[in-house]
């Protein structure tokens, strides 16, 4: 799908991923309308890109809330006139397997599951109809193999994949040109380790334990050795322009990862976690 002369939308949009793909969007001529819980951060977004002489709005909100998602696509059709992408991209990263409070799962499965569910409820429909569109989901390599210490973003991740490819099989047989990927990275360097500024107040004191600081530290040492944003956004506009479901930035570990899991369900011994894999391509 050509970007030039669309829309698209992106959660997440006011930093990371999110931020870097809507200026590679925008330099390819797209127009923007970026979702983000932060009203400041998302500000200072849509000035820098305005400045840059951009066509973009911002729209605050929270992808588990299905009206908040639908105001998302209600602002591109009143600004822009229309919606041709929607980029799933806005997550939150907490919980390992043990110890983590129902509460804790519930909050990252809202946001990153629900959040994507979301996205396709409300805009996929438009998209067949017009028969014209794309959606990106932001999966993980923690979304192709299971992670210690993840067990929440694992979990979540697990679900977009599957949802991902769900989606893929089910516009293939209506013959549609509505195109869909799913993105997989390693570690990247954004703030996804600091995802409890966003937590709800009555989550806070989950940030204190042991394991969560544990996570925290470990989580944060290899985002900061991960690839730049910049990376992922070439590859995601990649995959728009030619229509290409897997976008693995850390080519190796995923494909490693997959094989593996098949040589364990042969009977080998269990997946390996290699964090230096995950962390360049």
């Amino acid at each position: 799908m050509e970007l030039n002369g669309r829309t698209a939308v992106i959660t997440g949009g006011a930093s990371g991923i999110g931020l870097a793909t809507a200026y590679k969007f925008a330099e390819l001529g797209a127009n923007l309308v970026l979702g983000d819980i932060e009203q400041g951060p998302l500000n200072t977004a849509v000035s820098a890109l305005r400045d840059k002489g951009f066509s973009v709005i911002g729209v605050q909100g929270d992808v588990s809330v299905e009206s908040d998602v639908q105001a998302l696509k209600e602002a591109a059709l009143e600004e822009f006139g229309g919606a041709h992408l929607i980029f799933n991209n806005a997550g939150v990263a907490a919980g390992p397997t043990i110890g983590t409070a129902k509460k804790v799962w519930d909050w990252v499965m809202k946001v990153n599951v629900d959040g994507v569910i979301n996205g396709i409820n409300v805009f996929v429909p438009h998209f067949l109809e017009q028969n014209e569109g794309h959606v990106v989901n932001t999966g993980s390599l923690a979304g192709l193999g299971g992670v210690p210490g993840m067990g929440a973003y694992c979990a979540s991740k697990f679900a977009v994949v599957g949802i991902s490819e769900s989606l893929f099989h089910e516009l293939a047989m209506r013959g549609s040109q509505v195109g869909v990927s799913a993105l997989c990275p390693g570690f990247v360097k954004t703030r996804i380790f600091e995802s409890q500024r966003n937590m709800p107040s009555d989550l806070r004191s989950y940030n204190e334990s042991p394991d969560a600081r544990a996570l925290n530290d470990l989580g944060s040492a290899a985002v900061s050795a991960g690839i730049d944003a910049d990376i992922v956004a070439e590859a995601v506009a990649d995959a728009v322009l030619t229509n290409k479901f897997w976008i693995l930035t850390h080519m190796k570990a995923a494909v490693r990862t997959t094989e593996q899991r098949l040589e364990w369900m042969k009977g080998s011994g269990p997946t390996t976690i290699n964090l230096e894999g995950a962390t360049q391509p």
